[in-house]
């Protein structure tokens, strides 16, 4: 069993929406981060989160900008701006009953890994794992990357040429325990038979094992 709920997040001026389901007995909450042009609503993200559900994670899927910031294709790459919602969203989540004893964790695509990345950053031991899918670390800063504690898994497609590149000078930077996982015959959306279901596995594999209590 799970519940849902329609969440409203203050952050800033503005408030983004999203969906928060919570499977009973969850080990953990982790925040999706989307990539430019995409939402909340995007199949593949919500396919990885049903499977993180099934793995007994909740997850927030939210729009980290507003419909009108969106139309500024410009905002889609504002890192500093995503990285603050994102921050905006964690301090959401701590003050919820449901949720703020939740160990936290970030999944971030495209745009979104960067903004992923920084937020754990700055969160320091508050933020217990980091997945990326197809996602862009390299637009995160150098500073940010050094600084990461949470264990991280960039898991990039294996036609994805220029992204596996870009995914290897952030796995260069980060300090933190890290992999980098080439999933074989995917592109970059992971749209071949197979792919997004290991990309899934390896994330709620990835969570399932970093976001547990200390003993």
């Amino acid at each position: 069993m799970s519940t849902s709920t329609l969440a409203y997040i203050p952050a800033g001026t503005a408030t983004i929406e999203g969906m928060l389901e919570i499977p009973d007995h969850a080990a953990g909450l982790v925040l999706f981060a989307h990539g430019s042009g995409s939402s909340r609503h995007s199949p593949r993200n919500n396919y990885v989160a049903g499977v993180l559900r099934q793995a007994g994670v909740g997850t927030l899927l939210m729009d980290l900008l507003t419909p009108q910031e969106d139309r500024d294709y410009a905002r889609r790459f504002d890192i500093a701006l995503l990285t603050q919602r994102l921050l905006d969203a964690a301090r959401w989540v701590v003050s919820q009953d449901a949720t703020r004893e939740l160990p936290l964790g970030f999944f971030g695509a495209s745009t979104g890994a960067a903004a992923a990345l920084e937020a754990a950053a700055m969160l320091g031991a508050d933020a217990r794992a980091v997945v990326s899918r197809g996602g862009r670390p390299d637009l995160a800063s150098p500073h940010a990357l050094a600084s990461v504690t949470a264990p991280t898994l960039l898991l990039v497609g294996g036609f994805d040429d220029v992204v596996i590149d870009l995914n290897q000078l952030a796995y260069d930077q980060l300090r933190c325990a890290k992999e980098l996982v080439i999933v074989p015959g995917a592109t970059h959306l992971f749209e071949e038979p197979g792919t997004l279901e290991e990309v899934a596995r390896q994330a709620a594999a990835w969570f399932a094992q970093h976001l547990r209590r200390p003993a």
